[in-house]
């Protein structure tokens, strides 16, 4: 059975070369994306017009944004992070020590002046819960894509200048694996980038951003695009597409983490959850009866607000970002089907690796298959949308289709090279 997947790893590294092979010199997109034009009207929408070729702006070459003065909000809050959580539980602390100090007669008296004051102190909390949600209400905004109503504490503003400090620090940490302007490989990422930014500049938050790339000499699997509109793809994930297809699919997914503020929106709910955990690690430290017992319990909070907040709030996240690429990259004019080939080729190559992966509910992201099959049913509409913006057609020939019968023929020949019955092996 080994061996068998050897061979099968062998095969699949092979094909996905051999598609690679015509991927990577290629330094303008296909045809039918050079030929995409900008579209006017509603968000996501294309009203039938003449298409006109796409301008290519020629490549940037980056600069260093002078340093600003003044932090950011954000910037501030993640620096004092750590000590909040160091304050809330000193203060636990010392109040468990300050009660148990109390001689037994007034722990007596402060116990009955709470039964007392119960419902006066009730009250005043109910108040403060009444304000903080009042608070938190004018800070709600709606999603300027999907309609969905979310938090947004910090301001645009202080994102972008966040953003501009977190490029200069990915500039200087990546100086020396950045390729050259003139290589293929970035002005092939630029134009693409340039292409979504084009025939989608009838979204605000698309229009009102510079966007720029920097590919990164690195084999790491990995592409994000920071608030500000610059945009890093390491070489890895150029390596790990088979086409430009799948390329534009993943910088729409990228694109539309900033356009829809993705990153100021999951901020805000790390900052209530841990204003909130603040609390609770405070009346940890201050109700256990050692530190031991304490740091486990703190340890034991911070876990179930991992898995109970931060990682299903990021999937969700994750899903809405893949839902907008997918539009993006059809208003593109980009074969949107080739998206869902990309996950499944990523799903083949972790199980022939042999490293073991966490479940879907331990991670950040929605497993290959889950968001291969999600992928899969939001085909249908990008394709309508694809045809409402006067894309040429695609070819009749379907990527997912060509996949599935490429890697059944594979599991056949490793089946019939280790001597078993071909066509026994499971569906991919």
């Amino acid at each position: 059975m080994h061996s068998m997947f050897t061979r099968l790893a062998r095969n699949f590294r092979l094909l996905t070369l051999t598609r690679n092979s015509r991927f990577c010199p290629q330094v303008s997109p296909p045809a039918h994306l050079r030929t995409a034009s900008a579209a006017a009207g509603p968000p996501l929408l294309c009203r039938r017009s003449v298409p006109s070729p796409a301008p290519m702006t020629p490549p940037r070459s980056f600069h260093a944004s002078p340093r600003r003065r003044a932090a950011p909000a954000p910037l501030l809050w993640l620096l004092l992070k750590p000590l909040q959580k160091v304050a809330a539980m000193l203060l636990g602390r010392s109040l468990r020590k300050w009660w148990n100090a109390l001689p037994e007669n007034r722990r007596e008296l402060m116990q009955e002046w709470v039964l007392r004051r119960r419902w006066h102190l009730i009250g005043g909390m109910a108040v403060a819960v009444v304000l903080v949600g009042l608070l938190l209400l004018t800070h709600l905004d709606e999603s300027p894509l999907t309609g969905r109503v979310r938090l947004l504490l910090f301001s645009r503003e202080a994102y972008l200048e966040l953003a501009a400090l977190t490029a200069e620090g990915y500039l200087e940490e990546f100086a020396e694996h950045l390729l050259p302007d003139t290589d293929p490989r970035h002005q092939m990422v630029d134009q693409l980038v340039q292409v979504l930014a084009e025939r989608n500049k009838d979204i605000p938050k698309v229009s009102e951003r510079s966007w720029s790339v920097h590919v990164v000499k690195k084999p790491q699997i990995n592409a994000f695009v920071l608030p500000n509109g610059k945009v890093f793809v390491f070489t890895g994930m150029l390596d790990a597409v088979a086409d430009t297809d799948q390329l534009i699919s993943v910088l729409g997914h990228e694109m539309a983490h900033v356009i829809l503020d993705h990153s100021a929106e999951q901020a805000s709910l790390s900052h209530i959850v841990d204003l909130l955990s603040l609390l609770l690690l405070t009346a940890i430290w201050a109700m256990c009866p050692t530190d031991t017992t304490a740091l486990l319990g703190g340890w034991v909070k911070d876990k179930l607000s991992e898995l109970i907040f931060h990682r299903p709030y990021s999937r969700k996240l994750e899903v809405e970002a893949d839902q907008i690429g997918l539009q993006l990259a059809a208003k593109a004019c980009a074969d949107v089907r080739a998206g869902p080939v990309f996950w499944q080729q990523l799903e083949i190559t972790d199980r022939l690796s042999g490293e073991p992966t966490l479940p879907e509910w331990l991670s950040t992201h929605p497993s290959h298959r889950n968001r291969t099959a999600q992928l899969d049913r939001l085909i249908p509409q990008a394709l309508e949308l694809r045809e409402s913006c006067l894309c040429p057609a695609l070819p009749s020939t379907d990527p997912r289709v060509v996949f599935e019968k490429t890697v059944r023929v594979m599991l056949e020949k490793a089946k019939v090279q280790m001597g078993g019955e071909p066509g026994s092996e499971q569906r991919v």
